[in-house]
């Protein structure tokens, strides 16, 4: 890779760590203003570490006429995540005297959105750890990618290739100019999160709980103020979690589209009416096996079983009592949602649902032809015709996908993880869910027990999730770095 391309990363990666210096003042406002400033010198040297290192970065300046080829955008997006992990764990590691390799890992769920924690006693924590991290889980759901897209073009590097390796999403742009994308989205963003903290604020949290749920409800990544997760808070609570996971499961283009003057969005999408229609049949399903094979009423069953199903669906990770003990039907049907995730183009990670319709698509297709062999059958979806290099797409992505679950779930059992924790330890890194199953790093424990190496290897499987496989792939390629 030439030099003049990697002083232009370095460049955009010190903007980033600038500001990411400057997101730590929010951590510091709220210890502040709970009074509790003993815990601001660990903020303070963390911003000033990270506001230096970007600086360097920045003042050796940006080369005249340097162009960012696409294959350069893969290496940048894999930068700005390992290096916003980095350095957003600081504050953990002064505050919390967490070793690198858990600062690492809490980080890493939090800018992935995954949701799996290592801490413990989160109700007693320091309110600017809890703050910290739930700012981390909003930023790494769309703040970075918008940035990211406004600010790349002033640079002239091409900011919707970002948000292309970040995205599955192949849909029509609903604004001319990437930078105004971006801006749409940080508006849709942040109204979702306002309405958010007030729906829960009404339902009965204080403003602090209400803020830090908002900020990890909306980008549907699920860290919590409390070890019990949202079992700690009222029942009205949960409906509020239930109805802005889905709306943030939901594509934030067709958002924008509607606030353009499109009404019709949301209804005439079909990966929409597809998510929505699987939330509530499987919601549905789950309560009622809930209540007729437990002790809870009829609408407690509704309550917790849609908070969890929606949870998992769209990768929040929240949870509401231990499923993995309601038996094994639930078990295996929250096993196979992990894999599910929310619609192509939100905050959600997983398949998405796109590619299982898609794959349908193709099935049905593909019998078709077997029963009228000389027909010409159509492939269609949304309208749009599918065409090679979307199938080609679909189908590589789905195989990586699943090859990487099953060599990370190899790997952690070397290590004497036991099957089930192995196993759903790599689904639920790599669709970015949070929880797995079992009594270790179910919804009832955490990841705090495993060995370091395992932790290391989660981590990895988060950043390839998130950054959907190939972008991070590629880079381990001769080809890459041969030119």
């Amino acid at each position: 890779m030439a030099l003049p391309t990697l002083r232009t990363i370095a460049f955009i990666l010190g903007i980033f760590l600038i500001t990411l210096s400057m997101a730590m003042l929010v951590p510091m406002a709220t210890l502040l203003l709970m009074e509790h400033p003993e815990d601001l010198q660990a903020f303070i040297w963390s911003a000033l570490i990270t506001f230096s290192s970007g600086l360097a970065m920045v003042l050796q300046g940006k080369p005249k006429d340097s162009q960012l080829r696409p294959r350069d955008m893969y290496m940048l997006t894999t930068s700005i995540w390992l290096m916003v992990c980095v350095y957003a764990a600081l504050p953990m590691i002064f505050l919390h005297h967490m070793s690198f390799t858990d600062a690492f890992f809490e980080t890493m769920s939090g800018i992935t959105t995954t949701g799996g924690t290592v801490l413990v006693g989160l109700d007693s924590m320091s309110e600017g750890i809890l703050i910290w991290r739930s700012l981390l889980q909003w930023i790494g759901g769309i703040g970075f990618i918008a940035m990211g897209v406004a600010i790349l073009p002033l640079l002239r590097v091409g900011g919707m290739r970002l948000f292309q390796t970040e995205s599955s999403d192949w849909g029509e742009k609903v604004v001319p100019r990437s930078h105004m994308a971006a801006k749409s989205i940080a508006v849709v963003y942040l109204i979702l999160t306002v309405a958010c903290v007030l729906s829960y604020w009404l339902a009965g949290m204080d403003w602090f709980d209400a803020i830090n749920h908002a900020l990890t409800t909306v980008s549907t990544a699920g860290f919590s103020t409390s070890d019990a997760s949202l079992a700690s808070f009222s029942n009205a609570s949960h409906w509020v979690a239930v109805v802005f996971m889905v709306l943030g499961g939901i594509p934030f283009v067709l958002y924008v589209s509607m606030l353009r003057g499109n009404r019709k969005a949301l209804i005439r999408d079909q990966q929409v009416r597809g998510y929505l229609g699987a939330v509530l049949l499987i919601s549905l399903v789950t309560s009622l096996w809930l209540w007729l094979n437990s002790d809870y009423a009829l609408l407690d069953a509704w309550r917790i079983a849609t908070v969890n199903v929606v949870s998992i669906i769209t990768t929040t990770g929240f949870a509401v009592g231990d499923y993995s003990t309601w038996g094994g039907f639930a078990f295996m049907l929250f096993f196979y949602l992990t894999f599910m995730g929310g619609c192509s183009g939100s905050t959600t990670g997983g398949l998405k649902i796109f590619r299982i319709q898609v794959a349908y698509t193709l099935l049905r297709s593909g019998l078709m032809q077997l029963i009228h062999p000389r027909a010409v059958i159509k492939q269609q979806y949304n309208g749009h015709a599918l065409d090679e290099e979307i199938v080609r797409s679909i189908l590589t992505f789905s195989f990586f996908f699943t090859l990487t679950i099953a060599a990370l779930a190899l790997a952690l059992a070397m290590l004497g993880l036991d099957p089930i924790t192995a196993l759903t330890g790599a689904a639920t890194a790599v669709c970015n869910v949070g929880p797995g199953l079992g009594p270790i790093i179910g919804p009832a424990g955490n990841f705090s027990s495993l060995p370091d190496s395992a932790k290391w290897l989660l981590s990895f499987g988060m950043l390839l999730g998130r950054l959907e496989i190939i972008t991070v792939l590629v880079l381990v390629t001769r080809a890459f770095w041969r030119h």
